[in-house]
């Protein structure tokens, strides 16, 4: 193998596992050392220069980075990342201050259609270049579907109220209560680039499934439902409530039934338990709220007598997986199930819907109803100054993915004003890798692994959570818990870096090491280096960390995948030849250090 290119700024990030896995790369281990030493508002300020909405996140976010996380590799649990960063948005101190302001006016306009994360996260980046920022919402306040889709027992108002709230004080021009009709409206503005961040807002519905139409009015899709709600048109609902669909929404759903007069509350599911789609807490937050889940069943009818919704009958399958991994749902032949209800609730997907947008404008679209867009860095559509980001480019995600196309497309149409072509030249992440050293036998993080549980959320009183929809279930850590949840980090963005020139092969690193993941070894190709290191390195989707040739003729090999990054190979090392160095990583933005803007 040829030696490692240390000076890739990708090889340290895909290291970082946790930062990695967060579409909007925010540096993880950086904010979880800030709440261990209890600077919370610097812990928020990293987070928001990458995630911008940092306390809604720490409430809602889907957690790519958990199952990332390298305490997962060595205990049952990952580090409760998502939660510590709630933690560093519920202790911070006033950052009003801190935020950046608009900058001079550059004379370009930006149009922005939906208020969710996509267009705020767009907004938040080019206002300080000094674009003119005009964002249309048909709600009368931003946020999008993270504020109709999302109960508030899970996100409080005055959350989302302040972080949005960050963004349009930077002098964004809000146009609420505005629906758009017509991008073609909008194109005849003159605006020099508009950015569509408009969801994907359409629910999923079963129209062919008999009854349908008969019972409709106590089948609703349960986005709308949410929405409504959320926006208090729907204030109550039947007694017994069947949520069909096996995601978040449909968790949503059934939880808010609960809220809503909802006593006896089912999800009923096509998949397996272990195939929904929602994230496993959800569904744990729900059972935990009295509301089963039944899987292997699939819709087959609608009862309606007297012109009344009485129930649903399903059919009762068996999932079959071919040798690709591919599923078959199998009746098992037995008689159809039959389960009494007052409403039912669809939840079973969200689907893209642009019938505002005419052919006439230029913007061309997929079989599957999404925009034709170059790739996922531009965004840009076959309308060279209309971008697509969030749900809208591809359909339904999560608000992080949101925030990452927000960054990129900002990018993009900022290249695009100054009459650069955003498919090339553009700009590269930023990162610096600093040594840690304080001493020959001390770094400047607490660098020794610890052995502490994770600790779930502690939550409010179950009786009391379901008799209000605005009480927030979830209570938080406290200090002294962030603190300890926080000591559980491994540092992996504290790296262990090697200069093969110093080094002597007295083999003390390899000695030391608690995981035995350095080796010095004849080279070779991967696959047979991979087999004879002290360890054989078994997860190819982690990189090996080569040396180049050393003076016996060997070289050194660490496996990345199984370092704790607890530096005792640094300590050991008599010669130097091992540092630990902090790297720090940011994707590329338009503007390149908000926080520097601020100042």
């Amino acid at each position: 193998m040829k030696p490692t290119n240390t000076a890739d700024p990708e090889y340290f990030h895909r290291v970082v596992d946790c930062q990695f896995a967060c579409p909007a790369h925010t540096p993880v281990p950086e904010y979880i050392r800030l709440i261990a030493q209890e600077r919370y508002t610097d812990a928020y300020m990293v987070n928001w220069e990458s995630n911008v909405f940092p306390g809604v996140l720490g409430r809602t976010c889907d957690r790519p980075c958990e199952p990332a996380c390298r305490r997962g590799r060595v205990e049952e649990e990952p580090v409760a990342i998502c939660r510590l960063k709630r933690v560093a948005a519920d202790f911070k101190d006033d950052v009003s201050a801190l935020m950046p302001k608009a900058g001079p006016k550059n004379g370009k306009k930006i149009a922005l259609i939906g208020g969710g994360p996509a267009s705020l996260t767009v907004a938040r980046d080019l206002a300080p270049l000094g674009y003119e920022m005009h964002l249309f919402d048909a709600q009368a306040k931003g946020g999008g579907f993270m504020r109709s889709e999302i109960p508030s027992f899970r996100l409080p108002d005055s959350v989302l109220d302040e972080e949005v709230g960050y963004v349009l004080d930077m002098g964004i021009t809000a146009h609420f209560n505005t629906y758009i009709d017509s991008l073609q409206s909008i194109i005849d503005k003159k605006y020099d680039a508009i950015f569509v961040g408009s969801g994907a807002p359409r629910g999923r519905d079963l129209p062919n499934v008999k009854g349908r139409n008969a019972g409709e009015k106590n089948i609703h899709v349960g986005l709308d439902w949410l929405s409504n709600v959320a926006f208090e048109h729907t204030k109550k609902i039947g007694k017994k409530v069947i949520v069909l669909g096996g995601g978040n929404t449909a968790m949503d759903c059934c939880r808010t039934s609960r809220r809503m007069g909802g006593e006896d509350v089912k999800v009923i599911v096509r998949s397996p338990f272990a195939d929904m789609k929602a994230s496993p807490w959800e569904k744990e937050d729900a059972i935990h709220e009295g509301i089963p889940i039944i899987d292997n069943h699939v819709p087959k009818e609608f009862v309606v007598e007297k012109g009344k919704l009485v129930g649903m009958t399903f059919d009762r399958v068996e999932a079959v997986y071919d040798a690709d991994g591919n599923r078959e749902l199998i009746s098992t032949g037995e008689e159809p199930a039959f389960y009494p209800c007052d409403d039912v609730l669809v939840a079973i997907g969200q689907e893209n819907a642009f019938p505002w947008i005419e052919k006439s404008t230029g913007v061309r679209f997929t079989s599957w109803g999404t925009p034709i867009i170059n790739d996922d860095e531009t965004f840009q559509s076959t309308r060279k100054n209309v971008f697509f980001g969030g749900d809208s480019a591809f359909g339904p995600a999560n608000i992080i993915t949101a925030v990452a196309h927000g960054h990129k497309a900002a990018v993009s149409i900022d290249m695009f004003c100054r009459g650069e072509n955003p498919e090339v030249d553009r700009p590269d992440p930023r990162f610096t890798l600093v040594s840690q050293k304080m001493g020959i036998h001390e770094w400047s993080y607490d660098s020794i692994p610890i052995d502490d549980k994770r600790e779930a959320v502690p939550l409010v009183d179950l009786e009391k959570a379901l008799k209000s929809k605005t009480l927030e279930v979830e209570l938080g850590f406290d200090v002294e818990t962030a603190f300890v949840q926080a000591e559980r980090c491994l540092n992996c963005d504290a790296q262990t870096v090697f200069t093969e020139s110093t080094c002597i092969e007295c083999d003390a690193c390899t000695d030391i090491c608690p995981t035995s993941c350095i080796s010095f070894v004849e080279n070779g190709s991967e696959e047979d280096l991979r087999a004879r290191l002290l360890v054989p390195a078994t997860n190819e989707e982690q990189d090996l960390y080569v040396s180049g040739n050393l003076p016996t003729g060997k070289v050194m090999v660490k496996d990345e995948d199984v370092c704790l990054h607890c530096g005792l190979c640094a300590e050991r090392c008599p010669t130097a030849a091992w540092d630990m160095q902090k790297f720090f990583y940011t994707m590329a933005k338009a503007t390149p250090d908000l926080l520097e803007a601020a100042e």
